[in-house]
């Protein structure tokens, strides 16, 4: 069995490119999706697509549509989620990615400091599964495959 993962979160760092050497390391069957990891891309894929736009409001709005559009897709396709919420970024995409995989059905996996335990409390308790890094989310993954 392979399952396709929806990597949600901030895409300010690398961290995907960490749970992906992981799983490669431990030979997990697992297949990853995200967001528009390039971020100067993902701000300017709607006046890629449309035009420029007459000023910024407009423009992260028609970005906005294209973003939606291919998470929408993305998660739909996916089997599980993994919803990272780190300390260094504020976390408004992945609250919002959490919160669709929960509304659709898709299973949760909710990784986040212990210190984010107060401001998280809510969306935890209807996360399937609640960790406190990327290697327990794998942890997780790889118990599901065995």
């Amino acid at each position: 069995m392979e399952l396709t993962v929806y990597l949600a979160g901030q895409i300010h760092d690398d961290w995907r490119e960490r749970v992906r050497r992981l799983a490669n390391e431990r030979k997990l069957p697992l297949t990853f999706v995200s967001p528009q990891e390039d971020h100067d891309l993902s701000d300017n894929i709607g006046e890629k697509i449309k035009g420029t736009q007459p000023n910024n409001i407009f423009k992260d709005e028609a970005a906005s549509e294209f973003n939606n559009l291919r998470t929408s897709i993305l998660m739909q396709k996916a089997d599980v989620v993994i919803a990272l919420f780190g300390d260094k970024y504020r976390q408004w995409n992945t609250a919002m990615d959490a919160s669709t995989a929960l509304a659709t059905g898709k299973p949760l996996i909710l990784v986040r400091h212990p210190d984010l335990h107060h401001a998280l409390k809510e969306l935890a308790q209807k996360a399937d599964v609640v960790v406190d890094n990327v290697e327990q989310a794998l942890d997780a993954l790889a118990y599901v495959l065995r």
